[in-house]
């Protein structure tokens, strides 16, 4: 599945922002920022502190149980955003800003990251939103498989997970002599 900047990048972005360790730190969040180009990732303790409740918002995304309470919760968080869309062309190339420049990091991100949760559910489904299904394990994370069927948020929790059922069958069949 391939993902553009304004959209599943922003997503990304938004799961990883969900998953940072908590309290969340500018190191963080100015590192998490610059890793997905967001322009100008600067911001103080209190403003990281503001992603990181932001974050916390997001994670509602991943956690509603169907397609309808997850749009309700996306049409919440975009109202709360208060996200106005533009067109750029500030590199030779006509592209979607989510709010201005010279905005807040905070309000930046805000729009940058639900309108990204909403573009995907929008052009690739809800599914496409999930939280790890290893026991113990809760990361969120965006499906970008092609079939669309992605359960654990990394290959070691997949194996992890594998190696888990694998073992209690191998119990189950084991009889005493």
């Amino acid at each position: 599945m391939h993902f553009n900047h304004y959209g599943g990048e922003a997503a990304l972005l938004s799961t990883d922002l969900i998953n940072l360790d908590r309290p969340v730190t500018r190191q963080q969040v100015r590192q998490l920022l610059q890793t997905y180009r967001v322009a100008d990732p600067e911001c103080s303790t209190i403003q990281a502190g503001a992603i990181g409740e932001w974050a916390r918002e997001l994670a509602r995304c991943f956690d509603a149980t169907d397609l309808a309470q997850q749009c309700a919760v996306i049409n919440d968080l975009l109202s709360t955003a208060a996200s106005k869309p533009y067109i750029s062309l500030h590199d030779g190339h006509p592209h979607l800003h989510y709010r201005a420049l010279d905005d807040d990091v905070v309000a930046r991100v805000r729009a940058i990251t639900i309108s990204g949760l909403a573009y995907l559910v929008c052009f690739a489904g809800g599914h496409r939103l999930g939280r790890c299904a290893r026991p113990g394990c809760r990361r969120a994370y965006v499906d970008t498989s092609r079939n669309g069927r992605r359960q654990y948020c990394c290959v070691r929790c997949a194996n992890t997970s594998a190696v888990s059922r694998h073992r209690r069958r191998a119990r189950s069949h084991c009889s005493p002599e």
